[in-house]
């Protein structure tokens, strides 16, 4: 039961320390590739590839030996640990309340900043505060938990690690600035693909989940099935809408979208009530996921 150990490994101890991350070691090949390449589209898809194939690499080596050489327990414990800094919950949760529970707007705008967005915060509502924190919480459902277990069903550690190196690449190059509009382009389309289908499941989840929290489930679909295509990415706005709809709450970016445009902004409650919803949603995924796994083990899939 790997998904299980792994997740109980996440609510325990959170992250890994920095120098033992794998995520941050993919962060310092990023960086250290993007500083020696041309800002072109062909250099930077060249660099992704390599990076791509040896993370993914190396996570397929690494399951490969625990499976070979340790007993079946053991191996599961193992590869268990190798999937914790693959995704990540708690730490998602944490900087969700700790923004929450930030006793002035200065504060929260600063923690919204360091934590959960890279646009800039100095000026934003209190409203708009609360937004972009549901928002980067339901998108990062889907980013940080759902698609790296995803892809970890579909093909173990070798696929998980693929997706988390394409979402790290493109946090880091998916840009439109003059010097990453196109050395980032393919990291940002490859990123589009690998969330397509967790995206829209982290949709269902939370509208399967709205009920549990006595949240607006059918003002959730209706406003996912509206708004849900009208965001740039075309799968942050996914479970964003469904957000939105299910809370009764309008999540807007000045200039790009306005999800529940008909809702007032939401408040520091609205931003309890989320977090509460997603953490059911977040112990929901993770039983299905284990059942599956489960169910791939059983019938001799794996």
């Amino acid at each position: 039961m790997v998904i299980l150990l792994a997740f109980a490994l996440d609510a325990l101890f959170g992250e890994p320390p920095l120098r033992l991350h794998p995520v941050v070691w993919m962060g310092s090949y990023l960086r250290w590739t993007r500083s020696r390449l041309p800002a072109r589209f062909l250099a930077g898809a060249a660099a992704w590839w390599a990076g791509a194939l040896f993370f993914a690499g190396a996570a397929w080596l690494l399951q490969a030996v625990l499976v070979a050489t340790l007993p079946t327990a053991l191996a599961a414990v193992g590869v268990a640990v190798a999937l914790k800094p693959l995704f990540a919950w708690r730490g998602l949760r944490a900087a969700v309340l700790e923004i929450a529970q930030a006793a002035t707007l200065d504060e929260k705008r600063r923690l919204l900043g360091w934590h959960l967005v890279s646009r800039d915060t100095r000026d934003l509502s209190a409203g708009e505060v609360n937004g972009a924190t549901i928002e980067s919480l339901a998108e990062n459902l889907g980013d940080s938990l759902v698609a790296p277990l995803f892809w970890f069903l579909i093909g173990g550690l070798p696929l998980a690690a693929l997706y988390r190196f394409a979402n790290t690449a493109d946090a880091m190059w998916g840009y439109r600035t003059p010097e990453l509009e196109w050395f980032g382009k393919w990291a940002a389309r490859a990123d589009d693909v690998l969330n397509f289908v967790p995206a829209r499941l982290t949709a269902l989840l939370l509208l399967a989940t709205a009920w549990l929290v006595r949240l607006d489930a059918a003002g959730g679909w209706r406003i996912w099935r509206r708004d849900g295509g009208t965001t740039p990415s075309p799968n942050a706005g996914q479970p964003m809408s469904v957000a939105a709809g299910s809370l009764r709450v309008n999540l807007t970016k000045r200039g790009l979208y306005s999800l529940g445009g008909e809702f007032p902004l939401p408040t520091d409650d609205d931003v309890r009530r989320a977090l509460r919803w997603c953490d059911v949603a977040a112990w929901a995924f993770v039983g299905a996921a284990a059942a599956v796994e489960l169910a791939l083990n059983l019938g001799g899939v794996r």
